[in-house]
């Protein structure tokens, strides 16, 4: 049964994949530290916060697929970080799949409780 956000396992996902991103960006250059830095670990960490948010607002079905979808916007926007990261040298290709594949599972599991979430 769930009674808690922590409860759903979207949330934890969403939550384990922000972790990994604040890691990965632990070498990152310091001159990126007030562009890609923040702005990866910034919308990393929306993906779970939304989703908790709109838990909070859980009694309003359309107020909980809201901030899901606003969930769904903070990951596609940590993948395009993800992708300058790659690109700009400071991720392997080996570690960018690794991550974009986990985004994409969070990504797959968000839109799922959206298509399957009613409120009682």
């Amino acid at each position: 049964m769930i009674k808690a956000v922590a409860d759903l396992d979207v949330f934890n996902i969403s939550y384990a994949l922000a972790m990994d991103i604040y890691q990965l960006t632990r070498n990152f250059p310091k001159e990126e530290r007030y562009s890609l830095t923040d702005q990866i670990i910034r919308s990393s960490r929306s993906v779970a916060a939304n989703i908790a948010e709109g838990w909070g607002k859980r009694v309003y079905e359309n107020e909980f697929k809201k901030y899901l979808i606003y969930s769904m916007g903070s990951l596609e926007e940590t993948k395009v970080w993800l992708l300058f990261s790659r690109d700009c040298g400071y991720v392997s290709a080996e570690v960018y799949s690794r991550i974009s594949m986990k985004c994409d599972e969070t990504g797959a599991k968000i839109f799922k409780l959206y298509g399957n979430w009613k409120s009682f």
